[in-house]
């Protein structure tokens, strides 16, 4: 009998205050959509930086002719064979070089036309334009300064650099993508709490009457609190369900279909359903007693009893 009361009394609160709790529905929705998004993204860097980290190489660029009459390094001339010799040597006596591959000009050129055949500049860029290139392979790609403090500045030695740096700027980027979702969804969950208050003070104040006879008969204030609790935590059950839909359908669209991301962006590795599916159990949950926990709050408040 309680529980047929609590439940009727579940339904009246919600016709009474039908526009406040879409609202409430709404505003739980978009939110825990863009904190389970955060956490999305968050989880693509980190699997985008496993994937390329362990794939990306230490280059060592030596010098040619043009550079001996350009750069300040280079001063001494285009690297010799003796040189390049004594440079792989090195490398390949450190413990923390996997593996060395030379890259000659003319595959350096080779490559250069396959990823910028069609631009302008290609059409003027000459072989002996192109550097010598040692690619070393690091088993823990951390330790790229001990690398480059070994090998910067020695006689034949053009430049080091890191691949990571190209890489680092898009992790940045995404970073900041992240940071400003979840600045975002901590305004829209402002608002949503704000609502929730609202919505359970309303509902608390329309039905004083029946709250203040309820108590005269001697109900328990947790009895009195109960419907307007659980009407909060189906409103927002309702916004979590909502949110993992977008979920579901935004990794659809974005990455499988529509944009079809995975399709047009094949050297990336895109998380998987099953990392969006572990997701909707925490948006579920925070969905459900985030608003729970909101109108307990404010009934001590609104509701005396």
């Amino acid at each position: 009998m309680r529980a047929q009361f609590v439940l009727s009394e579940i339904g009246v609160g919600l016709r009474r205050n039908l526009t406040m709790t879409f609202a409430v529905i709404v505003s739980v929705a978009l939110s825990l959509a863009l904190f389970g998004g955060a956490l999305l993204m968050r989880e693509q860097v980190s699997t985008m930086k496993d994937y390329w980290y362990d794939k990306v190489n230490v280059s060592i660029f030596l010098c040619n002719k043009a550079d001996a009459a350009t750069a300040a390094k280079c001063a001494k001339g285009a690297v010799t064979n003796q040189q390049k010799e004594q440079i792989e040597a090195d490398l390949k006596k450190m413990d923390i070089v996997e593996s060395v591959t030379p890259e000659t000009a003319d595959e350096a050129f080779k490559h250069y036309k396959e990823q910028y055949g069609d631009t302008a500049i290609a059409s003027v860029v000459t072989p002996d334009q192109m550097q010598e290139s040692l690619r070393v392979k690091l088993k823990d790609p951390e330790k790229y300064k001990v690398v480059a403090t070994a090998f910067a500045g020695r006689d034949g030695v053009e430049s080091v650099q890191d691949q990571r740096n190209i890489l680092q700027n898009l992790f940045d980027l995404m970073n900041g993508m992240n940071i400003a979702a979840l600045g975002v969804m901590g305004l829209m969950l402002i608002i949503a709490l704000m609502l929730i208050v609202n919505t359970v003070r309303v509902s608390a104040f329309s039905r004083r009457r029946e709250t203040g006879i309820m108590r005269l008969v001697g109900a328990s204030s947790f009895y009195i609190q109960m419907p307007f609790i659980m009407e909060a935590a189906f409103a927002g059950l309702l916004g979590g369900g909502v949110a993992c839909v977008l979920l579901l359908v935004g990794r659809y669209f974005l990455i499988d279909h529509g944009i079809a991301l995975a399709e047009k962006m094949q050297l990336v590795n895109f998380i998987g359903w099953d990392a969006v599916l572990a997701k909707l159990p925490l948006v579920i949950a925070i969905g459900l007693l985030m608003p729970a926990v909101a109108a307990f709050i404010a009934l001590r408040k609104y509701l005396k009893v």
